[in-house]
């Protein structure tokens, strides 16, 4: 018998603001108003997120900015032939940062990030169509970069930073779509992944050719998540069922894929910046999730072979006065899941986001600013082909899928210190 737990996937899941399959790009306000450029930017400690070289290039001693975002996003689902029909109640996320660097002399510069690139929750209606995919989840994840620059010459810097990650997921999932106990509630599975930790590395390159002109290349390595031991407690289970049902431990990994952006910033005069970014994703070693269970039970094997994806950005920031700059933006971002493996937990295609933003300066010293960000997504249909079934593995894989609409509107706060 094979149990189709989808517990890794949920590490980094939520419907929404996500970039490509998973990713929430909501790393800074400046860059979020500017359509989420920033690998060529220097304007605030945020270059710890989008390019650590940058840091050398910052024009005071020592610079800190902290930011949390709001979002609300709402996916609804429809199956005509079915007659079924739900939306998620999703509790409003919260990522957020803080960065700090200072300059050791004129070449060497040091920092650190905090960030949370992952995470948020998903709340499906209880047993609805789709309940043995997944009812809910709960993600948490933080990662620490601590950063160094070093600026070669005024015309090129380097930087770099290893990033520890840790993480930790609650999902619950119905076991089929009818087993019941013997008081008729239906039998379900909690998964709770905790403590999972891992590394990678953040690096970046700066490139100033002509005072008006900066040229960035930011790369972020791929995350092997890897969870073991991690527990799995089933529920509501019909007695004559409970000893295959049997409370366990689980293995899986998650590949968070790799990153490569390529920037440009312009000034178009002594008051406007124009920005472009284009992010490269190699969402392609994400091919599968595949499931261990530690009691014996065959293991969970759930395809996802997703692409290669690309995001085109451009921003803009404009110096209303000496206390006021204001910021827009856009971004195309191509969706990474194929035709046949579209989940309940990232149920989206194609999107464009625009944003907004701003700045004021509270004192010399003190900003504080603000960014919107409204994704827009068409209507689609689309499946999961590969559903197992749960009481024999000789029966072919079944679908489960519909009409997905989601929308995401996000507002975020920071606060910036240059001293």
């Amino acid at each position: 018998m094979k149990i189709r737990i989808l517990v890794i996937a949920s590490m980094c899941i939520s419907t929404g603001a996500f970039a490509g399959g998973y990713r929430v790009a909501l790393q800074g306000q400046n860059a979020t108003g500017m359509g989420h450029t920033g690998v060529a930017v220097k304007d605030s400690a945020e270059v710890v997120f989008f390019n650590p070289a940058s840091m050398s290039s910052l024009k005071t001693d020592s610079n800190f900015s902290t930011g949390v975002t709001l979002i609300n996003s709402v996916t609804k689902y429809q199956n005509a032939s079915t007659n079924t029909a739900a939306e998620t109640e999703n509790p409003i996320g919260t990522p957020l940062y803080l960065y700090y660097s200072k300059k050791f002399n004129q070449q060497i510069s040091y920092g650190l990030g905090v960030y949370t690139p992952y995470g948020n929750s998903v709340k499906w209606p209880k047993d609805w169509a789709g309940s043995y995919l997944v009812n809910d989840i709960s993600l948490r994840t933080v990662f620490v970069q601590p950063t160094v620059s070093f600026k070669v010459n005024d015309k090129f810097s380097l930087g770099f930073g290893p990033t520890y990650v840790n993480g930790s997921v609650e999902l619950n999932r119905n076991l089929t779509s009818s087993l019941v106990d013997e008081n008729g509630d239906r039998a379900n599975v909690t998964v709770k992944a905790s403590g999972v930790t891992a590394w990678g590395y953040n690096a970046g390159f700066l490139i100033n050719p002509i005072q008006t002109l900066s040229l960035g290349i930011n790369y972020r390595s791929k995350v092997d998540m890897q969870a073991r031991g991690e527990n799995a407690k089933f529920n509501n289970v019909p007695s004559s069922l409970k000893s295959t049902y049997a409370d366990t431990t689980f293995d899986a990994d998650l590949v968070l894929p790799a990153e490569l952006t390529l920037g440009i910033a312009f000034d178009v005069s002594s008051n406007t910046l124009l920005a472009i970014d284009v992010n490269r994703t190699f969402w392609s070693a994400y091919k599968n999730l595949d499931i261990k269970f530690n009691n014996g039970t065959d293991p969970s094997l759930n395809p996802r072979n997703y692409n290669d994806a690309n995001i085109y950005r451009v921003g803009v920031q404009h110096k209303l006065n000496n206390a006021l700059t204001v910021r827009g933006g856009a971004y195309y971002d191509d969706s990474p899941i194929s035709a046949g493996y579209y989940t309940p937990e990232t149920p989206r295609n194609n999107s464009l986001g625009l944003t907004a933003g701003a700045s004021y300066q509270v004192t010399k010293r003190v900003d504080i600013s603000v960014s919107f960000l409204y994704l827009m997504f068409n209507e689609f249909n689309g499946a999961y082909d590969y559903v197992e079934q749960d009481t024999d593995p000789s029966t072919p894989n079944k679908s489960f899928g519909g009409d997905y609409l989601t929308s995401v509107t996000a507002v975020g706060f920071g606060f910036n210190y240059k001293y």
